[in-house]
């Protein structure tokens, strides 16, 4: 009877804890920061499937530019995750850090994103990209 008892409120707490992570929103949570080490880090991303945080070139039009960077998210949330830069950004630049899929392309764990193409492309919520601007510093 103990060991029910026990295994009823393990399911039960297991289960809220699922419930719980589901219910989490896709967010990118980051700030303005120094760029100069070469990385740039979103505080808190939480993903709805494994997938990417890809940082974009942006600007005043706050569209999605070319790739400068990106890193793995695990399905749910992810803290500090740091992306390495692939080319220079300078003081002032301005950056998007999107979540992306892992979907559609031909390796799973291989980024294969290219700007308009479907494979690992960009995840939406309500047709909104899941994204932040921040500026290099």
């Amino acid at each position: 009877m103990k060991y029910a008892i026990a295994s009823t409120i393990f399911a039960l707490s297991a289960t809220a804890l699922t419930a719980a992570g589901h219910s989490m929103a896709p967010s990118v949570d980051a700030m303005d920061q120094d760029v100069s080490g070469g990385t740039v880090t979103a505080s808190s991303v939480v993903a709805p499937a494994n997938g990417w945080l890809v940082v974009h070139r942006t600007g005043s039009d706050m569209k999605p530019g070319p790739v400068v960077g990106y890193a793995p998210l695990k399905e749910g949330e992810n803290t500090d995750v740091s992306a390495i830069l692939q080319e220079d950004v300078a003081s002032g630049d301005m950056l998007m850090l999107m979540v992306h899929g892992e979907d559609g392309g031909m390796s799973t764990g291989v980024f294969e994103y290219t700007l308009g193409a479907k494979e690992d492309g960009p995840i939406r919520v309500d047709d909104a990209l899941v994204m932040k601007v921040v500026s290099a510093q």
